[in-house]
């Protein structure tokens, strides 16, 4: 855990003084709207916020140690080998990727009701992951291009957008017409 908060800190940081920022950034957007529909403003700006510090993260070099393998096309082979280094290690690789795109698939459940399905998600969450790392492994060093990142992070793309529902209709959601709940 420790590694972890060596390594990334500083995003973690950054992105809760963009916090502060986000919450102007939502009212803002909520009064421009002819509807002023606050739901569609958390949507938009929580889609952002929630994406940005993964994808931060996924775009930031590292270092490798030498002769590690960087092209993991095999479905699973990626997962097996972080396996094989501990479980803590294969619980965090798993957690973090499903996490990269959760609150695309949450917010964007928010935003876009009618539209976001899961399965559109899983779809758009797939082309998405695939074009991050594609990136990733063209322009960054040291990072491994893995099938099984596309994967889970599609697959947390869906999560989030079937857990979207499960909280509204806990009551701790917004309301169709955009208002808080009481």
């Amino acid at each position: 855990m420790s590694q972890i908060w060596y390594h990334w800190h500083r995003v973690w940081i950054y992105v809760a003084l963009l916090v502060p920022l986000a919450v102007v950034a939502t009212m803002i957007l909520a009064r421009l709207r002819p509807s002023r529909s606050l739901r569609h403003s958390i949507g938009e700006v929580g889609m952002v916020l929630g994406t940005l510090p993964w994808v931060w993260m996924i775009l930031t070099p590292m270092k490798l140690p030498p002769g590690a393998r960087t092209v993991y096309l095999i479905p699973l082979t990626d997962l097996y080998k972080q396996f094989e280094i501990g479980m803590g290690f294969w619980v965090f690789q798993i957690g973090g990727n499903l996490m990269v795109l959760f609150a695309l698939g949450f917010f964007a459940r928010l935003r876009f009701p009618d539209r976001a399905k899961p399965l559109v998600l899983l779809g758009f969450g797939g082309l998405f992951s695939l074009t991050l790392e594609l990136l990733q492994h063209a322009f960054t060093g040291g990072r491994v291009f893995s099938v099984d990142d596309v994967l889970l992070n599609a697959a947390g793309c869906a999560l989030g957008s079937l857990t979207q529902p499960l909280l509204a209709k806990a009551g701790s959601a917004l309301r169709p017409s955009g208002e808080l709940a009481p």
